[in-house]
């Protein structure tokens, strides 16, 4: 295994996309295969050294940024199984390290789809589960979490061993079971997750699989080493579009019909704070538009005309004619929309470094039935603020992000006391804290607002028993001691 202490390269484990600074360890190491993970836990656990997993670093929560100790890097572990079928589903198995556009052209090269869609393709597979990431596409086939069914994980005393879905479920609302002759009692714990995309938190539901405790417990509970994910048969095409609309209401009253009534596959909505950022790069957006959605739907050859004109009724009754759109009909052209909407991003990312000042996100979702109302509220919040924002995201999953731009440090701290009445907003309308980022370490006072000081509790008491000396992933939802 290799072990490295030199600062210079330590330095580049100590930064993701969330900006956050002050992270420090005492080296980083680069297992190249599971008995070299399972000793240096081992090894670690015994000397009580805080260990925080590396993923690739598009993270925008912190949890990747440690803060003493030593970080555990996963990229060497990047090997991909051949794609296998079982009964009438297909499966493929990788290492934690494995990069999300590599999986996603191994499986597209031998005609099938993995449907997990991040903006950030360079983020690693283990990452993504321990969040429990979605993206666009998730509107149409869920979370990571509905693409996993089996995970080999490493305990914090070293323990190596694999669980997979069905193989142990809840009983009398606890987990039992044994691990190298160690046998663990875990508790399920008894807060009520809210009923929409979430990734705040540990998993909780009465009747849960084990595995589904790991999934988006960043890093908390156990280092993933590899995956056994789901895929989809690849469609014969996609169409992909941006609609540009003359009002902010009539985008969002078109993405409300739209999820009701179409099986789109995304479904992203845009602000005018940000086509105007995207008219800075690309001109020629139409004139007028004041806020964009952007969809795609799969569709085979024989029902594309069909498909097409479904589409273009819905917009023209909303006032879209289709020269205020732009449209997608294959890989070249669908490339070419991918970068206009990812784009946005990049920018707002060049904006937090010339600003100095941490951009303030939130990434909250409610329930469908509450979506319009927290709409409502962000633009009563937003009408009168003076900070620079932008208001995006995944329109089709009720999931909105609001990135707010201070640039002193009074607009930062205004930034952060309007994301908190937001959120609490979001937790009032039984929504989430975190729809698709995890909690890591920026977002765990928002955790407390939406399961109390008891549920953090339950979440630590598992914790305790699975990594009772509080090595991994420390400071991650929760700090200690409580």
């Amino acid at each position: 295994m290799i072990t490295k202490k030199d600062p210079s390269i330590i330095q580049s484990y100590l930064e993701d996309s969330s900006n956050l600074n002050g992270g420090y360890a005492e080296e980083v190491v680069f297992p190249e295969n599971y008995k070299e993970v399972s000793l240096f836990l081992k090894e670690a656990n015994t000397k009580k050294l805080p260990v925080t997993i590396s993923g690739g670093g598009t993270g925008t929560s912190g949890g990747r940024i440690p803060f003493g100790g030593a970080v555990l890097s996963m990229e060497k572990l990047n090997k991909i199984s051949p794609i296998r079928k079982e009964n009438s589903e297909s499966f493929i198995s990788c290492q934690a390290g494995v990069l999300i556009k590599d999986l996603k052209s191994r499986a597209e090269e031998n005609g099938f789809f993995y449907a997990y869609d991040p903006t950030e393709q360079s983020a690693f597979i283990g990452g993504t589960i321990a969040t429990n990431a979605s993206g666009a596409r998730s509107f149409k086939y869920g979370s990571t979490r509905q693409s996993v069914r089996a995970l080999t994980l490493a305990l914090a005393n070293g323990s190596i061993f694999k669980l997979e879905r069905g193989q142990i479920g809840a009983k009398g609302a606890k987990f039992t079971f044994s691990i190298d002759k160690t046998e663990y009692v875990i508790p399920v714990p008894s807060y009520k997750m809210p009923e929409t995309k979430n990734s705040a938190g540990y998993y909780a539901r009465g009747d849960m699989d084990l595995i589904d405790l790991f999934i988006g417990a960043e890093g908390t509970l156990a280092c993933i080493l590899d995956a056994t994910l789901k895929l989809n048969n690849k469609p014969e095409d996609i169409l992909s579009c941006f609609a540009f609309f003359k009002s902010e209401e009539d985008a969002c009253n078109f993405a409300i019909e739209t999820r009701n009534t179409i099986d789109a596959l995304s479904i992203e909505y845009f602000d005018s704070n940000s086509l105007d950022l995207l008219r800075q790069k690309y001109g020629n957006i139409p004139a007028g538009a004041a806020s964009c959605i952007f969809f795609e739907q799969e569709i085979s050859k024989d029902a594309e005309d069909k498909v097409t004109e479904i589409w273009e009724k819905l917009l023209s009754k909303y006032g879209v004619p289709l020269g205020n759109t732009w449209v997608a009909m294959n890989k070249k052209e669908r490339q070419d929309l991918f970068d206009k909407r990812h784009w946005i991003g990049e920018a707002m990312n060049e904006m937090t470094k010339v600003n100095n000042f941490p951009k303030v996100s939130t990434d909250l979702a409610v329930p469908h039935k509450n979506f319009t109302d927290m709409m409502n509220y962000y633009k009563e919040i937003l009408k009168d603020i003076e900070i620079q924002y932008f208001l995006f995201g995944h329109i089709g999953d009720s999931h909105i992000h609001l990135n707010l731009f201070p640039k002193t440090e009074k607009e930062f701290i205004d930034a952060k006391r309007t994301a908190m009445t937001l959120i609490k907003k979001s937790v009032s309308l039984g929504g989430t804290v975190s729809a698709e980022h995890g909690i890591g370490k920026l977002r765990k006072e928002y955790l407390k607002i939406l399961y109390g000081e008891n549920g953090i509790r339950e979440m630590f008491r598992i914790k305790k028993i699975l990594d009772p000396n509080l090595i991994l992933g420390r400071a991650n939802i929760f700090s200690y001691p409580l």
